[in-house]
This record gives structure tokens, C-alpha cells and sequence, in this order.
């Protein structure tokens, strides 16, 4: 009897244990394996009622329509906001419902949505030529892109960090890169942030973020610095050998970007924005993307009208 209570006793422990492991939010991104968008254990996405009869003195409305689907700029290669399963050719993530919200609130379906994954370095080049509709892909709002395109939003407020190796101790924030190899992308903010003389670092710059995380773990360089919401996504990815130093140095608020002079549409997706924050949609979304790479929630910021 004595034996078999002990038994009993080690198993509770044992699945506790267990729960433990799996379960909550402790610890950083990247300490643990977190659930996948869309899987069972996951929370899960809303549904998105597409209007109909919309009516948009917008010319890029106008055109969408008249050729039946709306093309939408996206990342491809960043898990947990803007992901491109490349055996399915299937889109995830917060950045790609965010899109899609959007876009049903615009009229379309999602069978005519066209996306066109467009690199950070010539998204505005993509924008004011027309290639795409609209752009959602953490894409920082400030002054000198608004002079080429436009924005709405923003939808989000993120902040550039560092993501190391797990066993590295010896980079602990933006003040200890000074001799550093440190990856970022071309055409991102915090690639001109981290080249400022102030840091010392040696800056590698490549045009693809899983690019600059495969010479983090071949040691080619010591750190990658971009918006901590994609780091926290390849941390979690690579559970156990990556971790987010967790501290970030920049504010970079994400926008919709779109024709620098389409201001009906710039207004309509700022209301989406804003009544899909108020309906909880927004949250939803959240919660069954980025939330699961170890991010915890944060309502939007207040959307800028200009």
C-alpha cells in the first residue's frame, strides 16, 4: 500500500510538473517552446465579417475593386507577425491578420487577397509605384518615410532590443555591443540606430531577418538588434539557444502604409483599427499570434490622424 501511495504521489508531481513546463507565460522568449498559430493548444483566431455595398472616394479602392482582389504587402520571414510556410504557401501571424481584418472591412474575401511579400529596403519604392494596396509588415512610422508614403495607425508600439545566444552573458543591453558583431536588415530603423558611433558596434548588414538569426547561431556574429517583437518570434523558434535581452532602446510604432495621398483610405483604416480595438477583435488577434511567442498583450496606441 505504502508503495503504491508513493507511486501515486510521483505521478501528481510528475504531471504538474508537466503543466508547469507548457503552461503560462514565465520567464522570457525563448525559455520555453511556445504553442504555434492556429494549433490546438492555441487560442483562437476571430472571424472577420466581410462588408458589403462599401462605398470609398479612394483610388486605391477604386482599383482593387475593378480588378477584383487587393494586394497586400507583407513580411514573409518573421514568425508569430508576418509568417510564409513555404510547403503550404500559408500566411500567419499578427501582422498578416491585422491585413486581413482590414481587408474584410473593405469587402474583400480572402480568396482575393493577393499577398506580395515585400523586403524592408523597398517597401517604399513597392508602395508608391503602386505594387501594393497596403503594406503591414512592422513597419515604423516616422517623418522621412511619411514624405514618400502614407500611414495609418499606428497599430502597434514596439522597441528595438538585442537577441543573443543563450549562453552569452556578455551582451546585456545596448552599452555593452561596443566591439560586437551586430546584425540587422537594410532599410530598418534600428539598423540605423545600432550603426550610431555611440554603440561601437560592428554592424553586418543583411536584407533577411532569419538571414541575420543563422549567423547568430553559427556564430558568425554576436547579436541581431530589430524591433523586439520579431526577436521575441525567432527566440521562441529556437527555444533553448536564442533569448531577448529584453531591453529595449527605441520606440517604434507600427503603421499601415499605403499611397502617400489617399487620405479615404488612410481615415477608413484608422477606424477599423480603432473599432476592432474596441470590439476586442483586435485583442483576439493578438492573443492568438505574437501573444504566443511570450509577448504580453498591450492595447494599441492612440491612431494619428493627418
Amino acid at each position: 500500500m505504502m508503495l503504491r501511495k508513493y507511486a501515486a504521489v510521483a505521478a501528481i508531481a510528475a504531471l504538474a510538473l508537466t503543466a508547469t513546463a507548457c503552461g503560462g507565460k514565465s520567464g522570457s522568449a525563448g525559455d520555453k517552446q511556445s504553442a504555434q498559430p492556429g494549433s490546438s493548444g492555441a487560442p483562437q483566431l476571430p472571424t472577420y465579417t466581410v462588408a458589403s455595398n462599401v462605398t470609398l472616394d479612394s483610388p486605391t479602392f477604386k482599383a482593387a475593386k475593378a480588378r477584383g482582389k487587393l494586394i497586400i504587402g507583407s513580411k514573409a520571414d518573421q514568425p508569430y507577425l508576418g509568417f510564409e510556410d513555404q510547403s503550404t504557401k500559408e500566411r500567419s501571424g499578427f501582422d498578416v491578420e491585422i491585413a486581413k481584418m482590414l481587408a474584410a472591412d473593405l469587402g474583400f474575401k480572402p480568396d482575393q487577397i493577393e499577398w506580395k511579400t515585400v523586403d524592408s529596403g523597398v517597401r517604399e519604392t513597392a508602395i508608391s509605384k503602386g505594387q501594393v494596396d497596403y503594406y503591414v509588415g512592422t513597419y515604423t512610422i516616422n517623418d522621412k518615410r511619411k514624405k514618400q508614403v502614407g500611414f495609418a495607425g499606428p497599430y502597434y508600439k514596439a522597441g528595438a532590443d538585442l537577441l543573443v545566444r543563450k549562453d552569452d552573458t556578455s551582451i546585456n543591453g545596448k552599452d555593452s555591443v561596443k566591439g560586437k558583431k551586430v546584425c540587422s536588415i537594410v532599410g530598418s530603423t534600428p539598423l540605423q540606430e545600432i550603426k550610431k558611433p555611440e554603440y561601437g558596434a560592428s554592424v553586418v548588414e543583411l536584407s533577411k531577418y532569419s538571414d541575420c538569426v543563422q549567423q547568430l547561431l553559427s556564430k558568425q556574429v554576436d547579436a541581431v538588434t530589430t524591433d523586439d517583437a520579431i526577436l521575441k518570434g525567432y527566440a521562441a523558434k529556437n527555444s533553448g539557444k536564442l533569448r531577448v535581452v529584453g531591453k529595449p532602446f527605441t520606440e517604434e510604432p507600427y503603421g499601415i502604409g499605403m499611397n502617400k495621398d489617399d487620405k479615404a483610405l488612410r481615415d477608413f483604416i484608422n477606424a477599423s483599427i480603432e473599432k476592432h480595438e474596441q470590439d476586442g477583435t483586435y485583442k483576439k488577434i493578438y492573443d492568438a499570434t505574437l501573444g504566443l511567442s511570450g509577448s504580453n498583450y498591450q492595447a494599441p496606441p492612440a491612431v494619428v490622424r493627418y
